[in-house]
């Protein structure tokens, strides 16, 4: 059975709702899947500043932390992340400074990576976000699987080639039913690439 991790950070839940699509279209491919949270690092002061920030943190307890093994046990891994200023999030980004030993023994090499964000707008940095985690992907000697346009119901979603993203408005639950069903048309996608790299 193909294994797949998704492991995301997610401030107010838009992250949130991908990462669950994703690993539910994984699962309907037949994957065994793990979905991981990255640890929280704002203070909290920063969160309690925003009640949908901390409603969201205080409603996912149940969902294990990310360590590196995640990865190491993976043989495809997509990761999410809100954009920040186009780039990924700092709780995604220490995250994946974590990953060097993984890194340096091949561990993260010749296995499936795909990339899934949100942004407050469409132009909000989606897609350089989304980019930027390729650059990590190519570094580990993974094969990148992004969706492309390889299903008509990518371009419901909005056509981004690149991953599922989410432009939220400000709205906490803004993933729309066709964002949702590209998120879990990635997610099979990445089962059924990772099976045929491992196999």
């Amino acid at each position: 059975m193909t294994k797949i991790a998704v492991v995301y950070y997610s401030s107010t839940g838009n992250t949130h709702q991908l990462a669950q699509a994703v690993a539910q279209g994984a699962e309907e491919a037949g994957a065994e899947v793990r979905l991981r949270r990255v640890v929280e690092t704002a203070p909290d002061a920063a969160i309690d500043s925003n009640p949908a920030w901390r409603a969201h943190l205080d409603s996912v307890t149940d969902v294990p932390t990310a360590s590196p093994e995640d990865l190491e046990w993976a043989d495809g891994y997509a990761l999410g992340t809100p954009t920040r200023f186009g780039t990924p999030s700092a709780q995604l980004k220490a995250y994946i400074d974590t990953l060097g030993g993984l890194w340096a023994t091949g561990k993260l090499a010749n296995r499936g990576a795909t990339a899934f964000t949100s942004a407050q707008n469409t132009h909000g940095g989606n897609e350089s976000t989304i980019l930027t985690l390729f650059n990590v992907f190519s570094h580990f000697g993974a094969v990148i699987v992004p969706p492309g346009y390889t299903d008509p119901l990518l371009f419901e979603a909005g056509g981004n080639p690149y991953g599922a993203s989410v432009p939220s408005g400000g709205d906490a639950s803004a993933a729309s039913p066709q964002v949702l069903a590209a998120a879990r048309y990635q997610g099979r996608r990445l089962a059924e690439i990772s099976a045929k790299i491992t196999s």
